[in-house]
């Protein structure tokens, strides 16, 4: 549900970071961000969101604990059960993987499988506008990294996605 700023500036810190877990799943971003409230534009709460995601990306468990929140590419299904706070947005998305041919998905399940046993988290890619085709050859182009490059790729697919969720969260700018 879209709210406006001034609405979002006065809800309770509580409510605040609730609303906030939806477009990232970084508890320290959620409340460092209400924190920082009020905000007097969409653009200022944008850029305190990007420096805030900035300073965080030194703290892999913050990193970690933000990819956690969405569901493997392609596997759309386990939105339901274990992401309900992000499924619309998510769901959104993805929406380019649910038109692709089998071979495609089987192969970006794959992929996404042999990323999480080599990097210990799930590929993040900002998806949006990407067909299947798309996130299977970035994923692919991706995969020989070391961790310390795909944490840091991830971190920023992770802030595109949060800073579109942002903009859904509050209508246009």
């Amino acid at each position: 549900m879209s709210l406006t700023l001034a609405q979002f500036n006065t809800l309770s810190q509580e409510e605040a970071i609730a609303r906030l877990l939806t477009c990232c799943t970084s508890s320290n971003w959620a409340h460092q961000l209400a924190c920082a409230r009020p905000f007097i534009d969409q653009n200022a709460l944008l850029m305190k969101s990007d420096d805030i995601w900035h300073k965080l990306q030194t703290n892999e468990d913050d990193l970690l604990e933000a990819f956690d929140g969405h569901p493997q590419i392609g596997n759309v299904a386990s939105l339901k059960e274990k992401y309900r706070n992000t499924q619309n947005s998510a769901a959104h998305e993805q929406s380019g993987a649910n038109n692709a041919e089998d071979d495609v998905l089987e192969a970006l399940a794959q992929g996404n499988q042999d990323y999480l046993d080599k990097f210990g988290f799930i590929f993040i890619v900002f998806a949006t506008g990407k067909s299947a085709q798309q996130m299977l050859d970035l994923l692919l182009a991706r995969l020989p990294n070391d961790r310390t490059t795909e944490l840091t790729n991830a971190a920023a697919e992770q802030n595109k996605i949060t800073r579109l969720r942002l903009n859904k969260l509050f209508g246009p700018a």
